[in-house]
């Protein structure tokens, strides 16, 4: 308890914060640091999110990317593990003599 005891590094690597300002390459944060201001209300951690934003480091942001990185960042993964599931289901089939789809081998309708 309290602690990493196994040493694991995160996936990614967090910026320095302080090397990021909230500017025009990052128009998600310019746009909410200005919807606070219009309250009188600012966040001061607004610079620790900037890497996540930033145009510079993630490209342009268009619907198609977005999309495309939503459905299909795992999509290799989610193939896989379909042709898998067929294999099986077929071995299966083949290893139990036939497909008889769920009627007990007795066959016909009801």
């Amino acid at each position: 308890m309290g602690g990493d005891h196994h040493h694991h590094e995160p996936p990614y690597k967090v910026p320095d914060y302080r090397v990021f300002k909230v500017d025009a390459k990052s128009p998600e944060l310019v746009h909410i640091q200005n919807v606070l201001a219009e309250k009188g209300l600012k966040d001061p951690w607004m610079r620790n999110e900037v890497w996540r934003y930033n145009r510079d480091l993630i490209g342009p942001q268009t619907w198609s990317n977005r999309w495309g990185r939503l459905m299909f960042r795992k999509f290799h993964y989610g193939l896989a593990l379909a042709l898998a599931t067929v294999g099986l289901e077929m071995g299966y089939a083949a290893a139990t003599g036939g497909n008889d789809h769920g009627h007990g081998g007795h066959g016909g309708h009801h």
